[in-house]
């Protein structure tokens, strides 16, 4: 029996599963993200059991990282934030302890593919997938490609107008302050409003200036990207209200330039179908891309994603 393996490595947990697709997981674990050491060793050690009929494991990441096939640190965490993880091998501890080939990319690329193969994106080959909790995210297909250039997109990153008058924190990114993460992350609304945003009523003006920031940043990669559909997730996006608050701005903001959204943004701007399995479900997609690449390489095709 052939088995794959995924690997959603979280900034604050790692979610690792053996099986074959979203209606096929033969075990699914959730950890927290300690040591690279010691958070690394108990993924190999979830999936020892299943080496026999391992034919591949994918990696869907936090970042920045390495997917540059031709890169020495490819497979790396690089210049992340997070403490301890900077300059990490993640791809290739994985590899070296299970002896299969690894497949690697971000956790919302790996999120956007599963959500394409089974998911809400079923049939489409231009979408994004945003993840909104923790940190936020993006990435997806264009064409039927995962989104890769210079390195990986970095859509919680981009600037998007800051009022400061209506708005006047100061922004928690590390890297640029006021930037979408810095101003819209769960954190961020943390530390804006002093409690979580899980413990606000639907009724705190809290929502309306998430959806505004969300808003801002949808519209810029509508018209940047002309994506079929937009799936985003991730724990913020939990709280009631928001995703409605969310589609009505866009529309405000866009203010009917791009027409086929006018009767259909609910349809348009989604919840991932595959709901928190998204980015594990993706790494096992990633994996399954890893064999087939493997497969084509008589002719001398060699994966873009993985390493051996």
């Amino acid at each position: 029996m052939t088995l794959w393996g995924g690997i959603e490595a979280g900034g604050s947990k790692f979610v690792c599963a053996v099986g074959t697709g979203p209606d096929d997981l033969r075990e699914l674990v959730r950890f927290p993200t300690t040591t690279p050491e010691e958070t690394i060793g108990r993924a190999a050690v979830f999936f020892q059991p299943y080496a026999a009929a391992l034919t591949a494991v994918g990696i869907a990441s936090f970042g920045p990282l390495d997917p540059r096939p031709d890169s020495p640190t490819f497979g790396f965490i690089t210049t992340t934030p997070k403490a301890g993880w900077a300059q990490v091998d993640l791809a290739g501890a994985i590899r070296r302890a299970l002896g299969v080939p690894v497949a690697f990319d971000t956790d919302v690329n790996g999120a956007a593919l599963g959500e394409g193969r089974w998911g809400a994106a079923q049939g489409l080959d231009t979408f994004i997938y945003l993840t909104v909790g923790t940190g936020i995210g993006g990435g997806g297909m264009v064409n039927g490609q995962r989104m890769h250039g210079l390195l990986h997109p970095e859509m919680g990153h981009i600037r998007v107008p800051h009022d400061r008058e209506r708005d006047p924190f100061a922004g928690i990114c590390p890297y640029h302050g006021d930037c979408l993460e810095g101003l819209a992350s769960g954190p961020a609304i943390a530390a804006r409003w002093g409690q979580r945003g899980e413990l606000l009523p639907e009724d705190h003006p809290a929502w309306e200036l998430e959806a505004t920031y969300l808003a801002l940043a949808l519209v810029d990669f509508i018209c940047t990207l002309s994506p079929q559909r937009i799936v985003i997730g991730g724990g913020v996006m939990r709280a009631p209200s928001l995703l409605s608050r969310v589609r009505r701005r866009v529309l405000e903001l866009l203010g009917g330039y791009v027409a086929p959204l006018a009767g259909g943004v609910d349809s348009y701007i989604v919840p991932p179908a595959l709901g928190d399995r998204a980015g594990v479900v993706g790494a096992i997609a990633l994996a399954q891309e890893c064999e087939q690449s493997r497969g084509r390489e008589g002719g001398h095709e060699v994966s873009s994603v993985s390493i051996r």
